[in-house]
């Protein structure tokens, strides 16, 4: 069953192409949706998929990432929409 995550990564998140990973990992988990950079230092995901694949992206960032120090993830989980159709990054 699909569902949706709205992630907040807060930490080292930023200069370290996090965005990149996420999108690698997230295409690798078969998970749609977008991740972005907010003006505070932090980034900002939605995702949609199997929530194994996207706790498994969630990890994957948390643990393989070679240079984010994620301190704190915050995860509002919803229904999915069938919004997207791939993942990318937004601006």
């Amino acid at each position: 069953m699909r569902i949706r995550a709205e992630v907040k990564f807060i930490g080292i998140v930023q200069g370290v192409h996090f965005r990149d990973y996420t999108r690698r990992f997230a295409n690798q988990e078969r998970v749609t949706g977008w991740v972005k950079n907010l003006p505070d230092g932090s980034v900002q995901a939605c995702f949609e998929g199997e929530k194994h694949g996207i706790e498994e992206v969630v990890r994957r960032l948390r643990e393989e990432h070679p240079r984010a120090r994620i301190e704190k993830v915050d995860v509002k989980w919803g229904d999915c929409m069938d919004e997207f159709s791939k993942f990318w990054i937004r601006g």
